[in-house]
């Protein structure tokens, strides 16, 4: 696959038919998988160095200002490792562990893989955020999280792995569960599919064990069987709803999908709607599938990215 292409996929300035041509590309084969995470890493990677380019271009001080300013280079220097340390030794715990702390997202319409320093796995949906440091000091492993994530934790029994989210936090030893937590919508829910998480939010606890799900309602934490796994494949590249309504779908669609809707048929909002299907089938075959219980038209704005619902 042509490397300035995945570039462009990757910054969301790829066109539709460069998009599905990606996207098959990355479901032929497990190969393909494994070599479209591999690019995405060192393009997320790369987001994270200076720019080399724009240090270079900087202004070059002139020959009688150079003794000048290296002197107050030498000043500035003593008074800023002083305040470094001193803010070090001041929040010493907090600073450990972000100091150098890592951001990484997937942008709408596009997962990523990624290893922590302990090899704990962790797969991010679209439109996801993550934030964690370089290496894990003290005494738990902690991560911050806007959107939804699926982690496969690295067994510690004597430091916690917890994930923070603007809504709840999800601590655990070892174990693979999902997180969705987007902060600007509603969601909270948490699925343990292996081992024991211990679940906080809305000044509520709760321990989950495997099949179980925890999620908030009303402001406080419930606890329920996990009955369908198939929501939970989406790192798979499979979209599955089941008895879903229409409004909730199309919002699914615009963070898999990366394009804006508008619906201006108000008569499908009543609707619920089950299906599966894989991501690189792209949108107007998952409104197609819609289209077989729903009674609705679209069209599609190109340029500005935004689907109609007539």
């Amino acid at each position: 696959m042509d490397k300035e292409l995945l570039k462009r996929f990757f910054e969301g300035r790829a066109t539709t038919d460069e998009e599905m041509r990606v996207r098959e590309w990355m479901d032929a084969s497990e190969e393909n998988r494994r070599a479209y995470f591999r690019e995405r890493k060192m393009y997320d990677m790369t987001l994270l160095l200076t720019d080399e380019s724009e240090i270079k271009s900087a202004p070059q001080p002139t020959k009688k200002n150079v003794r000048f300013f290296i002197k107050f280079i030498e000043i500035a220097a003593v008074a800023v490792i002083t305040l470094v340390v001193t803010l070090f030794y001041k929040n010493r715990e907090e600073q450990n562990y972000w100091l150098t702390a890592q951001k990484i997202s997937a942008p709408a319409g596009q997962r990523v893989q990624l290893e922590l320093s302990d090899g704990t796995q962790v797969w991010l949906n679209a439109r996801t955020k993550i934030e964690y440091p370089a290496a894990f000091v003290g005494k738990d492993r902690r991560v911050k999280l806007d959107g939804e994530a699926y982690f496969q934790v690295a067994k510690n029994a004597s430091k916690p792995f917890i994930v923070q989210t603007s809504k709840g936090d999800v601590e655990v030893l070892g174990t693979k569960f999902n997180v969705e937590s987007y902060s600007d919508d509603n969601t909270f829910t948490t699925a343990l599919m292996e081992g024991a998480v211990k679940v906080t939010a809305g000044g509520y606890q709760c321990n989950l064990k495997p099949n179980q799900m925890a999620y908030l309602k009303d402001g406080k934490i419930r606890v329920a069987p996990i009955e369908d796994y198939n929501p939970y494949r989406w790192r798979e590249g499979i979209i599955s709803f089941k008895n879903e309504t229409f409004p909730d779908i199309i919002h699914k669609f615009e963070k898999y999908y990366g394009v804006e809707f508008r619906i201006e048929n108000k008569a499908v909002m009543s609707y619920r709607c089950s299906g599966k299907f894989r991501h690189s089938d792209g949108v107007q075959y998952a409104l197609r599938v819609l289209q077989k219980d729903v009674d609705f038209k679209f069209t599609r704005d190109e340029e500005n990215h935004i689907i109609y619902i007539k």
